[in-house]
């Protein structure tokens, strides 16, 4: 039986079957025909879609609209067989759901510190900001994760979970020295690195995309990158306390979007 659905409802169910398909925002924005940005926010339920949009989604995703739009839809139901259902649940997975990879967060973290070793402002502010935009930036440009890492939203700003326990296994294990001192009169707690990160841990995309956070960022003052995180959307809309959803980064607009959407203009 079909239902009358809301604009975002229809977007969660979008989104939904394009990521159990394995497809990006963009892939699929390009096969029907509008851009990438109208496609977020089709599925954030910010943007209405009108029915040859639906249609050609259909099309392209496999689905029956009269299924879609019932209120029994069971997302499964777009799959013709089991060995389908496995392989994009799994691929969902891989893009949806952040997994902490211990080890290249680790080398992720001795990479910045090394390449801002000699800078005096670099302690923990500045480090946990420049590990949030590393990790987000690196998920807007490639749907991917970096780390995995997990975001909590504080008050002073998006700090990576189980830091604290990665840093001390760091230090017991000679790979990290704890340093506190103070900068233009407040305490400050900075971290050198004892060993080198092992790049071969990183893609070049993954190198590239935090040099350039290091290259925009490291140099500013703890209170500087405080109040740009503060404005970042990802940060922004989270609640307090609550975990910072990577798929916000999508929603990001100048001068926080890394993508150059460039003038896209939709085909009506």
């Amino acid at each position: 039986m079909n239902t009358k659905l809301s604009q975002k409802q229809v977007g969660q169910r979008i989104a939904e079957i394009r990521k159990m398909k394995g497809l990006s925002q963009e892939d699929l924005a390009k096969s029907i025909k509008i851009s990438r940005p109208s496609l977020a926010q089709i599925e954030l339920g910010n943007r209405n879609i009108d029915i040859m949009e639906l249609q050609n989604l259909s099309i392209i995703l496999g689905f029956s609209l009269d299924e879609f739009m019932s209120k029994d839809f069971k997302i499964n139901q777009i799959f013709e067989n089991k060995e389908d259902k496995i392989k994009h649940q799994k691929n969902n997975e891989r893009i949806s759901v952040p997994t902490l990879q211990i080890n290249k967060f680790k080398n992720v973290l001795l990479y910045i510190l090394e390449r801002c070793a000699g800078k005096p402002n670099v302690g923990e502010t500045v480090l946990y900001k420049l590990l949030y935009f590393s990790d987000f930036n690196y998920y807007e440009l490639y749907e991917e994760h970096l780390t995995g890492a997990k975001y909590r939203k504080l008050p002073y700003g998006p700090v990576p979970q189980k830091l604290d326990a990665i840093i001390n296994q760091m230090i017991e294990t000679n790979q990290l020295q704890r340093v506190k001192t103070e900068y233009h009169n407040y305490p400050q707690t900075r971290y050198l690195p004892l060993v080198k990160a092992n790049l071969t841990e990183l893609k070049a995309s993954e190198k590239e995309t935090i040099d350039r956070v290091i290259e925009q960022m490291s140099d500013w003052s703890a209170s500087s990158i405080s109040n740009y995180s503060h404005k970042d959307l990802p940060w922004l809309v989270s609640k307090e306390g609550n975990d910072i959803n990577y798929e916000l980064a999508f929603y990001r607009e100048a001068p926080y979007s890394v993508r150059n959407y460039g003038n896209e203009i939709e085909e009506q």
